[in-house]
């Protein structure tokens, strides 16, 4: 269905879209008055719009001259923004080497608050395919993705496990993340859907912090043990230090 642009656009947020576009533009800082002169607004609703901007953060307020600025958040997320602009443009070419190499979906996935994002993928060609998961989102416990994420950070990560598990499950997943952990991969069958496999190993930053997974997807009869050990793993594990250095990662941060 299209729709002509604009038809459904929502004054007050196109009023604070202009609003921050103008508080970027301006290398001083914009009062009131002059905000509200910019938008075409009365002072009063510039005055709302600054005052919820300000309670989320994108926008701060001078209490000596009474003057508006970008907040702290603002800038976060537009770090936010660039980082995964940056990881995408990084990530698709070792995506494209090792799908090729392996005839298998490999995806790219990322945090998003408790879950794990699925954000690119690169096909196969093989006849027999698995799902397309772009852009949907799983817990993390419950996907090879996750799990190897979850498993290089601190062992404080695993506490809040055990809030929806009994203590035997929430001990046996404590095992199994510190096996990932010192592997350095992660594999599960059936745990996106019945008949998927899914393996995956972390990609990390300058700083050894880990910004995303590279997964690869493939129905469950492909991946043999033989196959899995002998030929996946060795090039999920070779293709994620690639793009680990990509970033500045140095094996000294591990």
């Amino acid at each position: 269905m299209t729709r002509e642009k604009g038809v459904y656009s929502v004054q007050a947020v196109v009023k604070a879209i202009e609003l921050l576009e103008a508080l970027a533009q301006e290398e001083s800082n914009l009062t009131l008055a002059v905000l509200a002169k910019k938008l075409e607004l009365s002072r009063n609703k510039s005055f709302r719009l600054l005052a919820t901007l300000e309670d989320k953060g994108l926008v701060e307020r001078n209490e000596s001259t009474g003057a508006y600025s970008l907040g702290v958040q603002a800038f976060e997320m537009a770090q936010h923004i660039l980082k995964s602009a940056n990881l995408l443009r990084l990530a698709h070419p070792v995506m494209e080497e090792l799908a090729h190499k392996l005839g298998e979906a490999i995806y790219l996935t990322v945090v998003s608050d408790d879950e794990v994002l699925f954000l690119d993928m690169v096909d196969s060609f093989q006849q027999v395919r698995a799902v397309d998961l772009v852009g949907k989102r799983f817990p993390f416990f419950t996907n090879a993705a996750g799990k190897v994420i979850k498993s290089v950070g601190s062992i404080d990560l695993f506490g809040r496990v055990g809030k929806r598990r009994s203590e035997e499950e929430s001990q046996e997943l404590v095992k199994e993340l510190e096996e990932i952990r010192r592997k350095g991969v992660a594999v599960d069958f059936g745990g996106l859907g019945e008949g998927i496999c899914a393996v995956a190993v972390v990609i990390r930053d300058y700083a050894g912090k880990v910004v995303g997974a590279l997964t690869l997807l493939a129905p469950s009869f492909r991946m043999l043990p033989e196959r899995l050990d002998g030929e996946v793993i060795p090039a999920l594990l070779v293709a994620g230090e690639q793009l680990s250095m990509k970033f500045g990662y140095s094996r000294a941060y591990a």
